[in-house]
């Protein structure tokens, strides 16, 4: 790999997640991993590793592959993406295992749910797996666990998966491997006066908006650039700078790494800590608790929510589920974990804490979410 570009944030990265898309991975035509592609990312990855970088790789392909061995055609029922998932993924970790073979690299699968990152539990314990892979210098090669989920349960697509793991992993840079090059100003393909955006700082409605819609500004996969910039909103909030480049060229990380162009999402100087921001990225709150204009002073200043401050409750949720909270004008202002489940919580909602008791049997805590597991919007903070 060429010396790192001082302004490329891959440069000073310890540890990077590389995610890679269907379409760099398996040969429409063929049905087959694209080996030579596989070897040359390979080498960047291998070069990653020298210079002590720590790395994990989030890979799509287990239902292109698997698709093709099992004579698939066409669009596919749901129960034919999971049987193709099955066929697909001991294919998918074939080639990357002979990919960095040369190399010594070990290969370590490991197949992701939502819960697996939505429950705290669970997040811990996957956390705890990657670190101890990493530890013992073994790639780490991370897909969504296809052939048991369904549409309700799916992250949908390997960006925000990506974003989790990153997440999870605590990396310093998150790189998209897409067909285009980054952001621009409007659809490239549509405009010929779109501008590139080489970096952004702060992900603004603006910057949502030219990210368009599901395939707006990316051809392939089940994203495009729309996905990437909820990715990086995950990532960012976590502390981890996330790169959109393009993949199907010739040593994609090297060019990164040298300063290839590319849009780099930077993290906020004051990204909240992993914990805050695994509840900040939630992807799937089960739910939703309305405060008043007194509850939403005091979260500003950095209180707990009382049951008294709440005015409706929403959803079901469990105690310890991530849950929603909306401010007087329904407007999401932040996200936390809630104390009491969704039941218990419509019950006490509006009470005064020493009311719980009498009303619910039990107490289990004077707050319906502690400020310890509640993170703010960055746009709630920033009122004045």
């Amino acid at each position: 790999m060429t010396s790192p570009s001082a302004t490329s944030p891959l440069g000073a990265a310890r540890r990077v997640v590389v995610k890679v898309g269907s379409a760099l991975i398996a040969d429409a035509t063929t049905g087959r991993a694209k080996s030579a592609w596989l070897e040359d990312l390979a080498a960047d990855l291998a070069d990653l590793r020298a210079r002590g970088v720590q790395v994990l790789v989030v890979s799509s392909g287990a239902v292109a592959l698997g698709r093709g061995a099992l004579g698939l055609k066409g669009k596919l029922r749901l129960e034919e993406k999971q049987a193709a998932a099955a066929a697909g993924q001991s294919r998918l970790m074939r080639a990357w295992e002979e990919a960095l073979a040369p190399y010594g690299a070990p290969v370590a699968q490991a197949l992701l749910t939502p819960d697996d990152t939505e429950n705290r539990r669970r997040w811990l314990n996957g956390r705890a797996t990657l670190e101890t892979l990493l530890t013992l210098g073994a790639v780490p090669v991370i897909n969504e666990n296809d052939t048991v989920a369904t549409i309700e349960i799916r992250y949908g697509d390997n960006d925000r998966l990506a974003a989790r793991v990153a997440q999870m992993a605590s990396a310093d840079a998150l790189v998209l491997l897409s067909d285009v090059d980054g952001l621009y100003t409007a659809d490239p393909r549509n405009d010929p006066n779109a501008e590139h955006l080489p970096e952004i700082r702060a992900i603004t409605p603006a910057i949502e908006a030219m990210a368009g819609g599901a395939n707006a500004q990316a051809g392939v996969g089940s994203g495009g650039m729309r996905t990437k910039v909820e990715a990086a909103k995950i990532a960012t909030a976590a502390g981890c700078a996330v790169a959109v480049t393009r993949g199907d060229v010739e040593r994609p990380l090297a060019r990164l790494a040298g300063g290839g162009r590319a849009t780099w999402f930077l993290p906020a100087d004051d990204a909240p800590a992993a914990y805050k921001a695994w509840i900040a990225g939630a992807l799937a709150p089960a739910g939703a608790v309305t405060v008043d204009t007194g509850a939403l002073a005091a979260l500003r200043r950095g209180a707990s929510l009382l049951p008294a401050g709440v005015r409706a409750v929403a959803g079901a949720f469990e105690k310890g589920d991530a849950v929603r909270i909306l401010g007087p004008d329904g407007a999401e202002i932040g996200r936390g974990l809630a104390r009491y489940d969704s039941t218990d919580a419509a019950k006490i909602a509006g009470l005064r804490s020493v009311e719980i008791e009498a009303v619910l049997g039990y107490m289990d805590g004077a707050t319906l979410i502690h400020a310890d597991d509640l993170a703010l919007t960055a746009r709630f903070e920033d009122r004045p």
